[in-house]
């Protein structure tokens, strides 16, 4: 099989186009996103071929469970088909829960910047009897996500003040057997907000693009941003447009190919 790997702000995966899903997608994203033993990912993504579209997206995390939807997975993945495809700069891909458009916005070697469409945003899971506790550090508002897959987004004063690599399982074991992302936020002003994600099947990551949408639309909630937003995270600065079908733009980066 061919394998290439991206990443987009430090959230990365390996791509495959295959014509039908393999009969072990789980444990061959397990063994392949393994970074001590294997190639090393946050998740592995098959293409599969899509009447209509351009491609169907599914995701397996790093611990083999199955995503709905990622920000930056469709931003790597619309790359990797441009890549193939180098005429193409606006892409129809499927996931499970709806159509994405992705669009090439800019490009030169190995990078580009690529911009995706999410899920209209709706309301989460529900989290009435959830304790948040961020190990002594106070909260203000939170709200429950859903952009394709579930968020939970936690309004603080300074998203390094928390150790989420403690709180985030404890947070998100609230959730079980389906999980949740996440979220710390702060916002800087009108215009911008802090970022930091615990993902589900992942851990800690660098950045995450459906938990930036997420977060900026809670935060366009609570009538602290405009339409238009500036997530920086860990891995790096994205852009986020809201609206009925909000939009994530970043940089991707080309990072090999691999056989397996």
């Amino acid at each position: 099989m061919h394998i290439s790997r991206y990443q987009g702000l430090g959230n990365d995966f390996l791509i495959a186009f295959v014509e039908d899903l393999p009969n072990d997608p789980f444990l061959m994203a397990r063994d392949l996103c393994d970074r001590k033993n294997s190639i090393g990912a946050d998740g592995l993504i098959f293409g599969t071929p899509s009447t209509p579209g351009d491609a169907f997206f599914t995701l397996f995390n790093s611990d083999g469970s199955e995503a709905e939807v990622s920000g930056n997975g469709l931003a790597c993945f619309g790359y990797a088909i441009h890549r193939n495809d180098m005429t193409k700069k606006i892409m129809t891909v499927k996931t499970a829960t709806t159509e994405h458009q992705i669009w090439i916005k800019q490009s030169s070697n190995n990078s580009a910047f690529v911009e995706a469409s999410l899920n209209a945003p709706n309301k989460g899971p529900a989290f009435n009897d959830l304790k948040i506790d961020l190990g002594g550090v106070q909260h203000d508002r939170v709200a429950s996500v859903d952009v394709g897959n579930p968020h939970l987004v936690i309004e603080v004063e300074d998203v390094e003040s928390i150790d989420l690599g403690e709180v985030g399982p404890k947070l998100e074991s609230f959730f079980m057997p389906i999980g949740c992302n996440i979220h710390l936020v702060a916002i800087s002003d009108d215009q911008e907000i802090q970022v930091r994600h615990w993902e589900r099947g992942v851990g800690l990551t660098e950045a995450c693009g459906s938990g930036a949408v997420a977060s900026a639309w809670a935060a366009h909630q609570w009538g602290m941003v405009s339409d238009e937003v500036q997530v920086g995270m860990p891995g790096g600065r994205a852009s986020v447009s809201l609206g009925e079908r909000p939009t994530y733009m970043c940089e991707t980066i080309y990072e090999g190919e691999f056989e397996v």
